[in-house]
């Protein structure tokens, strides 16, 4: 194997990493010692040149029976200091070669340095990164560079921060607020808030600019729809405040947050290419309107990158079976249409050469040519960015491999295309993606190939062990830095990829065709796009199953040396497994156990973990700052109050669990802390009916749940005070919130229906705010009582004392504190609950304080065992109610 190029390669890689936001200084003092240092190597003359040019002696000395030496080339006799400087030549002669490689290393090095150096340069000159560090106001003329996309929705508090559109973008010309305007071009990001309009059209500006706004988008504002339809290369002239970019390592040099006054106005549109591109991607996403719902999310990020309609469900499925790459545009989607053209493995050059070229009856050379043009639409289609650069890159080594079946150059190729790359680009050198791509290519050229032999040995068929040992050897080298960006490890990965391989290629090549179709015959891309559908929607199941199961992954230190120690226990692992493999019977074991810990049974899991403790009635899910917590209601079976702020975490604890059904998802009200987690609640659950309050605020929230619910088709019903109701061995009955104020009555003769129960101080009741029309409940289970308050403050526990239902509310065995154990509590309320075991549902360290300190005391006066999940963790409880019964709780470990 020809390793030569390496390590210039990886010289230059580690240079380019490290020096590409480094003082100049120290850049340029890196290149020039390095440059000169490589030269001075390569002008040194070799051993043996000198005088008639002879080839040196390679061989080493040989001793006489004398004690003298001779040299193996000649035989004559060298002694004394002829001996010891024969054996400095014969040294200086064999490790020669190493001055070449050495100057190589250095002479790239330097040529990393100053790329690196000058890009650097490039991001930090110009007048924004100095307004930026002043958070200066400015009005700009931008370009964009990139696809707009969402950020990703996050909880603060009990409000969920609104999604804004990003985009990367080329800063042109600035202007400061005293009317001085200076040309540059600066890279930047664009941070669009919900409330901007969307841009207007300048005379100079190209009308739709961007690809038609489909369904989902239509649901949303205007402007976000507006801004997320622009295209590379649209200029803009935004106003809006920088800022310092915050992460650094990235090719950003400040943050531009657009205002809407003066609004943001179109100034030109795309380019020609990028217009095409546009057109292009969105008569694929035209095509695949119409499909079901996995599919027309996944195809076009299959064929194009375009993530857009990607749910963060099937985002985080995607994740969690490390079938992540398959939505982003990659050298294998190339390689598949090229092999398309070219055919199988090694007949390329070959006069029964097969694929589509041959039978087009196009020679070598026009095959090339159509090769390089396919490759260049490629590039233009899924956007010259960086990362799709990547692709081609690392697509063209793959197809090396298809066209030629030639190993041995297969290596010195990947490391010209990293050397070339990173010398274009060098921020290439801190993208994970990037590092990623480069390992999962290196593993099929230098692993795959002896690990598909090792297991053709052992009678495993060909077709079969290659596929085995390429998922293996990519998911072997490329886990310890998945590790360092999700602190997680896949146990499902090589047979989730295994499985789902089989559909990336006609889903590819469909999907293409469907595009090339679009902008010329729709009817027949809608017909591609649906024979696609298929091959998708079986990767999107493949991706959905594997995430579902219990043990589809651990969780793992999200850092350098966990990756490091990640690495050292694979190496393990694959050293073991050789010797393994001569031994079916302990392979069958070992299979059984890597089945077992992924499936995670639940009484085998409850054996050796003790969670959930036998006979659990009720749980409070750690889920930090919020509220998630189950009624078991049966095997596999649970009542499931709130969904917490975060899908993975309510999710994990539901897992854990064994909750696989849910008859009731109970939301008590509408705040980000207790509404945003519900996709995790649907994740791999059967959802009967959801259950809220009548308070439809915040709007945001309402919405997000009413959508969630619809796109699954669960019926949304509203809780009232005085409603009943029962499943298995729960029975429970709301408390609060009582009947909105009626609408007013047909004529005067009839009057409005209350309940009985709320003819007293709830009648009528109108909420301050969310959290006072929180639905409250009374549970029955197994001979205990439960009070879940929801976040309930104190005007509305005041008036739940006053009310009727307050007589049944005296001694209850468990009480779920209102508002996360905030100081805002009814001293009355907490005296007439007397709970045995009191439950606070907190975030550690969160910055509200909870629960207070006077909470906790008051109610430990009051005789109750206080536990907080922002402590204890999970907790569940067992037994039985009364003042005689044995209760217990139990905390996850």
């Amino acid at each position: 194997m020809d390793l030569r190029l390496v390590p210039p390669a990886l010289a230059a890689w580690a240079t380019a990493a490290l020096t590409v936001d480094t003082p100049a200084a120290w850049t340029a003092a890196t290149a020039v010692v390095c440059l000169v240092g490589g030269v001075l190597l390569l002008s040194v003359r070799r051993p043996g040149r000198a005088g008639g040019g002879g080839r040196a002696d390679t061989n080493p000395p040989a001793d006489d029976a004398g004690g003298a030496r001779r040299t193996a080339s000649t035989g004559t006799a060298v002694t004394g200091q002829g001996r010891w400087a024969e054996r400095a030549r014969w040294v200086r002669a064999r490790f020669g070669w190493a001055r070449a490689a050495v100057a190589a290393v250095l002479l790239c090095v330097a040529a990393a340095a100053a790329s690196a150096g000058l890009h650097g340069a490039d991001v930090r000159r110009g007048p924004v990164p100095e307004l930026a560090r002043r958070f200066a106001t400015v009005t700009a003329e931008v370009e964009v560079s990139g696809d707009p996309w969402l950020s990703r929705p996050h909880v603060r508090g009990d409000h969920a921060a609104p999604v804004a559109v990003l985009a990367r973008a080329e800063v042109r010309s600035v202007e400061e607020a005293d009317g001085r305007r200076v040309r540059t071009r600066t890279p930047v990001l664009l941070i669009v808030d919900p409330d901007v309009p969307a841009p207007e059209e300048s005379a100079a500006g190209s009308r739709n600019s961007g690809p038609p706004p489909d369904r989902a988008e239509q649901s949303m504002s205007a402007g976000r729809a507006a801004w997320l339809g622009l295209l590379p290369s649209t200029r803009l002239r935004v106003a809006g405040r920088l800022a310092p970019e915050l992460t650094g390592g990235d090719r950003i040099a400040a943050v531009l947050r657009v205002r809407g006054r003066p609004e943001p106005r179109i100034m030109a549109g795309p380019s020609g290419p990028q217009r095409l591109a546009g057109r292009l991607r969105a008569g694929l996403r035209d095509a695949t309107e119409d499909l079901p719902g996995d599919a027309r999310a996944l195809l076009p990020g299959l064929v194009v990158g375009d993530t857009s309609r990607i749910t963060p469900e099937l985002d985080h499925a995607f994740q969690e079976t490390d079938l992540a790459h398959t939505l982003a545009v990659s050298g294998s989607n190339l390689t598949v249409l090229l092999a398309l053209l070219i055919g199988p493995p090694g007949l390329a050059q070959r006069a029964e050469r097969r694929g589509l070229a041959p039978r087009l009856g196009l020679s070598l050379r026009a095959t090339a040519l159509l090769a390089g043009a396919l490759t260049l639409g490629f590039v233009v289609v899924c956007r010259p960015d960086p990362s799709v650069l990547r692709a081609a890159a690392c697509g063209a080594v793959a197809l090396l491999a298809l066209a030629t079946g030639r190993r041995r150059s297969l290596v010195p190729a990947l490391a010209t295309a990293v050397l070339l790359l990173v010398l274009y680009d060098p921020w290439l050198a801190r993208s994970y993606g990037f590092l990623l791509s480069v390992l999962a290519t290196g593993a099929l050229l230098v692993l795959a190939p002896g690990w598909s032999e090792a297991l053709r040995r052992r009678g495993v068929p060909p077709r079969l062990a290659e596929a085995l040992a390429a998922a293996a050897a990519a998911q072997a080298v490329c886990a310890p830095v998945v590790a360092v960006l999700s602190a997680r490890v896949s146990l499902v990965a090589v047979p989730c990829n295994l499985l789902a391989e089989v559909a990336v290629a006609p889903a590819t090549v469909l999907g293409f065709a469907a595009l090339a179709a679009a902008p010329v015959a729709m009817p027949v891309a809608k017909a591609l796009a649906w024979c696609a559908s298929w091959p998708a929607r079986w990767i999107a199941g493949v991706a959905r199953t594997g995430a579902a199961l219990p043990g589809a992954g651990v969780d793992w230190p999200g850092s350098w040396p966990g990756a490091l120690a990640l690495a050292v226990v694979t190496v393990a692992v694959v050293l073991a497994g050789r010797r393994l493999l001569r031994h079916p019977g302990w392979c069958g074991l070992l299979g059984v156990l890597l089945v077992l810990l992924v499936t995670r049974p639940a009484p085998l899991t409850r054996v050796i973990t003790g969670w959930p403790p036998p006979g659990w009635r009720f749980a409070m899910c750690d889920v930090g700052q919020g509220d998630a917590t189950v009624l078991a209601a049966g095997e596999g079976a649970g009542v499931v109050v709130d969904a917490g702020p975060d899908p993975a975490l309510v999710d994990h604890c539901l897992r854990r669990l064994g909750i696989t059904r849910v008859p009731l998802l109970v939301l008590t009200h509408f705040h980000a802390d207790h509404v945003a987690g519900l996709p995790g609640v649907l994740r791999g659950r059967s959802v009967a009916a959801i259950e809220t309050t009548a308070f439809a605020e915040p709007v945001e929230q309402a919405a997000f749940v009413r959508r969630e619910a619809a796109e699954r088709h669960i019926p949304v019903t509203t809780a009232v005070a005085g409603e009943e109701r029962r499943t298995g061995p729960l029975t429970w009955r709301v408390l609060w919130p009582p009947p909105p104020p009626p609408s007013p009555p047909p004529s005067s003769s009839q009057s409005p229906r209350v309940p009985p129960v709320w003819q007293g101080a709830g009648a009528g009741w109108e909420p301050e705010g969310p959290n006072d029309a929180s639905v409250a409940l009374l549970v029955r289970t197994g001979g205990l009582r439960l009070l879940l308050l929801g976040d309930l403050e104190p005007p509305a526990q005041q008036a739940l004392v006053r009310s009727p239902a307050a007589a049944d509310l005296a001694g209850v065995d468990v009480l779920k504190v209102a508002h996360h154990g905030s100081a805002y509590q009814e001293p009355e309320l907490l005296r007439l609950a007397a709970p045995r075991v009191a439950l606070v549902s907190a975030g550690a360290g969160n910055p509200y304080g909870h629960p207070a300190p006077a909470t906790m005391a008051a109610l430990r006066a009051g005789g109750a065992m206080v536990l907080r999940t922002d402590r204890d963790g999970a907790l569940a409880v067992t037994g039985t109610g009364g003042r005689n019964g044995r209760m217990g709780v139990a905390r996850e470990e």
